[in-house]
């Protein structure tokens, strides 16, 4: 079985998503990125957790940090 990959995406609101590759709605929406995080971990501890960097360089996010 394929590992499972969510990501962890601030919102325009400042809240975050989590949500899962391949599926656009989130499961989670949590007020802070570490409550994106312990969610996630808690959906599933094995899975890779991709979280958007917070901080804009240029026009826009600059990268995303894998946990």
């Amino acid at each position: 079985m394929a590992k499972k990959v969510f990501f962890v995406e601030q919102r325009d609101d400042h809240r975050y998503n989590v949500t899962e590759k391949g599926v656009k709605t989130p499961f989670a929406v949590t007020q802070t990125q570490a409550q994106g995080i312990d969610t996630a971990k808690t959906r599933d501890p094995n899975a890779a957790i991709h979280v958007e960097r917070v901080r804009d360089v240029g026009p826009g996010r600059d990268k995303w940090r894998k946990l």
